[in-house]
Parts: structure tokens; sequence; C-alpha cells
């Protein structure tokens, strides 16, 4: 790899039911486990709600670099991620699929879905992710 641009550093305490900060104290977050996963359901968050901001934030960068090149205006778009928690059955342990909802106010649904699609070969997470869980990517 390249040398590095940046690098976040976030340290978690506590597992599901503990707590996350980032290195430089802007994020200091509490968890909680989801009741569906038979946790406490407790006021703070869980880390498939980090991951579902932090895939949205950096694929909507992506859809933007895509159409900037192509001279769309999606400054109105709209990207939501789904992230979905299950049992692995092989080994019984779990997994993460994702669906990704794509809005582009004023563009017909098949440029949506054509700049969607060209985004998710550039974006960073969705690389990371690609060949290790299902990415769902949908045109909305």
């Amino acid at each position: 790899m390249e040398q590095g641009l940046y690098t976040a550093k976030a340290t978690a305490q506590g597992g599901r039911e503990g707590n996350v900060s980032s290195e430089d104290g802007k994020l200091d977050l509490k968890l909680s486990m989801p009741k569906e996963l038979q946790g406490s359901g407790g006021e703070g968050t869980n880390p498939e709600q980090l991951f579902a901001c932090g895939y949205a934030a950096c694929y909507q960068s992506a859809l933007q670099l895509v159409a900037q090149k192509q001279k769309v205006d999606v400054s109105d778009s709209k990207v939501t991620a789904n992230v979905t928690i299950g049992k692995d059955q092989p080994n019984g342990g779990f997994k993460l699929a994702v669906v990704l909802e794509v809005a582009i106010p004023g563009q017909e649904q098949a440029n949506v879905q054509k700049l969607a699609d060209e985004a998710h070969q550039v974006c960073p997470y969705s690389k990371a992710t690609r060949g290790n869980i299902d990415v769902e990517i949908k045109a909305v």
C-alpha cells in the first residue's frame, strides 16, 4: 500500500456493553447491545450503527467524486446504509450484510443506479468489504 494519508485510531473497552473513543477525543461513545441480540437495548450505540454511519459517509463521498467527473449535481443526494448482523451458519459465528440505498433527486432511477454502481467501485469501504460480505446497491 502507498503511504497512508490519514490514520484513525479508536479504542474499545468493555465490548458491546462498554464504550469506544477516538484518540483525538472527538468521539467518546457508550455502547449498548440491541435487544434483538439479547442485549440491554440501552441508550448507547452499537458497532453496526457506527459501521453504517462510516460506510454511508464514505460511499457518498465516492458518489460525489464519480458525479463530479460526469458533471452531475448530487448535492441533494442521500445514502442510507442498512447494516444487518446475522448468524453465519457454517461456523456458528456472525456475519454482516449491507444494503446501500442511494437517492439523487431530479435524476432518473437508471442514472442513479449507474452512478451508484460506479461509486461502489471507488469507495474504500466497498473495496474493503468486496468478496467478504454481501453488499447490495439500490437506487431509490
